[in-house]
C-alpha cells in the first residue's frame, strides 16, 4: 500500500492507495454497474434540493405561508444536511460505505414520501429538516464509496459520470418537476424524487458490494469524533483542503444567486429564458464533467482545477463587461458552467487520496459541512454585496474566491506521483 506520508498527530495512519490489490467480500462486479448504482442516488438528492427555489411561489401560495417564512425552508435543510453530515462521517468509517449508502437511500426515499403528509408550514418544515436528515447522511457518501472501491488512477473517471446525475437532474429532475407541480401541486414532483430514490435503495442493495476499507474498530463517542476531526484538521493539507471547499462553494453562491436578477434587469431575460439558460448550463455539464475526470485521470488532479479556477476568474469578472445581449449570456453561462464543471470531479477525486479508508468518509464529510457554511454564506452576503455595489460587487468577490481556491489546491494539497498509485 502506497500513501502520501503519515499525519504527526496520527503516527498509524498511512493512506491506502493500492485499490486494485483488495479482496471484496463479494464477487467484484463491474465498474459500470458501481457508477449505475451511485448515479440515480447523486440525480435524486441533487434534484429534490435544487427545486425547492423555484417551487417556494407555489408552495406560499398552496399552504398560505408569508415570503419571509418560504427561506427558511432552505435554511432548515442546509442546515440539517451540514450537521449531519459530520455526525455520519465517523460512523461511516467504522460501519462501512454500503450500510451508509442504504441508511441514507432508504431515509430519504421515506422522507420524500412524506411531502405527501404536509398541511401547512410546520409540516412542511418538519418534513424538509427529515430530509435533511437523510441528504447528511449521503453527502460524501458516494464520493467515499469510489475512494474505497476504484484505484485512484480510475476516480476521475468514475467520479465524472456519478456527479453528472446532478447536471441531468438540472436538465431532466427539474423542468419535469415544475411541470408536475404545476398540474398536480408542489408534492407532485417530492414523489417522483421518493421513486428515483427508491431505485437507487434497491441498486445499492443488489448490486454493492462492501469493499474491504480496513474499517475502525474503536468504539465510536463524541468526544472521539470531535478529536478525530480535530486531528484532521491539525494536517495543513486537510485544513487547507476544508479552507479550498469553502471558497468553492462561497464563490458559486455569490456569482449565481442574483446572476437571474441582473440578467432581467441589463438585458430584459424573462423567467423563461433563464430556465432556458439554466437548463443549457446542466447540458454543459453533462458534456463536460465526465470528460474532465476522465482527462484529470492522466494528467493529474491539481493541473485541472487550477486550469478552472483560473479561467472562473476571468470569466467571473467579465461578466458584466462583456455580457450585453441574451445569444452572448447563453455563450458565456455555457462556458462558465464548463469551467465549475471540470473541476468537480478531479476536486473529489483528489480529497479521496488524503487519508486512509478508515477516515475518508469523516473527510468527506467535513469538506461537505464547509461547502454548505460557504454556500449559506455566500447566499447571505450576495444580497447586501448586490444592493451596496450592484452585480459587479458579485461577480469580484465571487472571483477572488474562485481564484483563492485554485491557488490553495495548487500549493498546499498534494497529489500522489502515479507511479506510486497505478
Amino acid at each position: 500500500m502506497t500513501g502520501l506520508g503519515r499525519a504527526r498527530d496520527d503516527p498509524g495512519d498511512q493512506p491506502s492507495e493500492n485499490t486494485e490489490d483488495r479482496i471484496l467480500k463479494s464477487p467484484r462486479p463491474s465498474p459500470y454497474l458501481i457508477v449505475l448504482s451511485l448515479w440515480p442516488l447523486v440525480f435524486s438528492t441533487s434534484s429534490q434540493t435544487m427545486i425547492i427555489s423555484p417551487l417556494l411561489p407555489l408552495i406560499g401560495a398552496e399552504l398560505t405561508i408569508a415570503d419571509p417564512l418560504l427561506g427558511t425552508l432552505v435554511t432548515a435543510y442546509s442546515l440539517m444536511v451540514g450537521l449531519f453530515a459530520i455526525i455520519s462521517g465517523p460512523i461511516s468509517d467504522r460501519i462501512g460505505r454500503r450500510r451508509i449508502l442504504l441508511i441514507g437511500t432508504g431515509l430519504m426515499t421515506v422522507a420524500l414520501a412524506a411531502h405527501f403528509l404536509v398541511t401547512d408550514y410546520l409540516s412542511l418544515l418538519a418534513v424538509r429538516v427529515f430530509t435533511g436528515v437523510g441528504g447528511g447522511i449521503l453527502s460524501g457518501a458516494a464520493v467515499s464509496y469510489v475512494g474505497d472501491y476504484f484505484p485512484y488512477h480510475r476516480r476521475g473517471w468514475a467520479l465524472g459520470w456519478i456527479m453528472s446525475g446532478s447536471a441531468f437532474g438540472q436538465i431532466l429532475g427539474i423542468p419535469l418537476g415544475v411541470v408536475l407541480a404545476g398540474h398536480l401541486g408542489f408534492r407532485a414532483p417530492f414523489y417522483l424524487f421518493a421513486l428515483t430514490m427508491a431505485f437507487a435503495c434497491s441498486l445499492i442493495w443488489l448490486s454493492l458490494p462492501q469493499p474491504d476499507m480496513h474499517a475502525r474498530r474503536d468504539r465510536l463517542t463524541l468526544r472521539g469524533a470531535v478529536g478525530d476531526y480535530l486531528a484532521l484538521l491539525r494536517r495543513k493539507e486537510i485544513a487547507a483542503t476544508s479552507v479550498a471547499y469553502f471558497l468553492m462553494f462561497l464563490g458559486v453562491s455569490l456569482y449565481v444567486v442574483y446572476l437571474p436578477a441582473w440578467l432581467e434587469r441589463t438585458i430584459g431575460f424573462s423567467p423563461n429564458q433563464i430556465a432556458s439558460l439554466f437548463l443549457l448550463g446542466g447540458i454543459a455539464n453533462v458534456l463536460s464533467g465526465p470528460q474532465a475526470g476522465r482527462i484529470s485521470d492522466r494528467i493529474g488532479r491539481k493541473l485541472m482545477v487550477l486550469l478552472s479556477c483560473v479561467g472562473l476568474f476571468f470569466v467571473m469578472l467579465g461578466t458584466t463587461l462583456l455580457v450585453r445581449s441574451p445569444w452572448v449570456a447563453y455563450t458565456y453561462f455555457f462556458f462558465t458552467m464548463v469551467l465549475v464543471a471540470i473541476r468537480i470531479s478531479p476536486f473529489s477525486a483528489l480529497l479521496t487520496a488524503l487519508v486512509p479508508d478508515h477516515r475518508r468518509g469523516s473527510l468527506m464529510s467535513l469538506t461537505v459541512a464547509q461547502g454548505q457554511v460557504g454556500f449559506g454564506l455566500g447566499g447571505a452576503l450576495a444580497g447586501p454585496v448586490y444592493a451596496a455595489f450592484g452585480y459587479a460587487g458579485n461577480t469580484l468577490i465571487g472571483a477572488i474566491s474562485v481564484l483563492g481556491m485554485g491557488l490553495i489546491v495548487w500549493f498546499m494539497v498534494p497529489e500522489p506521483p502515479r507511479s506510486r498509485v497505478t
